[in-house]
């Protein structure tokens, strides 16, 4: 009886510290338009604009000749980046090719270049993903939805500058993804 009492007790413990459904999925809230900013855009170019000033920014000028500029500049800053680190990468290894008696010490060592192997292939991936972005800039399609034609909304492409769908055929694209798989 006191096994039955103690396993019902950690049921209980349990089931109360587990995450319920409403918690693991996080809610957006839109991003604060800070009105003090509202007309910050209008003296200065793309490359002294920020995330806040860009967030600020008046929905009647939504990809407007300045948030194009901005956001090619990000994506080209970012494009940069990777090719920095896919250097930084090529050198360590390089340096890292001493032979290493102790096994543990070696499988340690390879297991650190796979990690970075397999970051830089994430890299890769999302290089394509900056060069199309770069693509929907030249031909005035970016900051729109794939699906849905409506604007994707600055405060995601802020947080995600390859963003091809708008937050609500994302999340739908996930759910179907969720419930038939690939």
């Amino acid at each position: 009886m006191a096994q039955a009492t103690a396993s019902t007790a950690a049921k209980a413990s349990y089931q109360q510290t587990m995450p319920t459904t409403a918690q693991v999925h996080p809610t957006f809230t839109a991003a604060k338009k800070d009105p003090k900013l509202a007309n910050n855009w209008k003296a200065k170019t793309a490359q002294e604009l920020t995330d806040a000033e860009v967030l600020a920014m008046p929905d009647s000028e939504y990809m407007n000749e300045k948030q194009m500029a901005f956001f090619r500049l990000k994506l080209v800053q970012l494009k940069q980046d990777i090719h920095n680190s896919a250097g930084e990468t090529t050198e360590h290894l390089r340096e890292d090719t001493v032979v290493v008696p102790d096994p543990a010490d070696r499988a340690t060592i390879e297991e650190e270049h796979a990690l970075e192997l397999r970051t830089r292939d994430r890299e890769r991936k999302l290089l394509k993903k900056i060069e199309q972005s770069i693509a929907r800039i030249d031909a005035g399609d970016y900051g729109y939805c794939d699906e849905t034609g409506e604007p994707i909304g600055v405060g995601r492409l802020i947080a995600r500058p390859t963003a091809t769908l708008s937050l609500e055929a994302q999340q739908r694209r996930e759910l179907k993804q969720k419930m038939f798989g690939d």
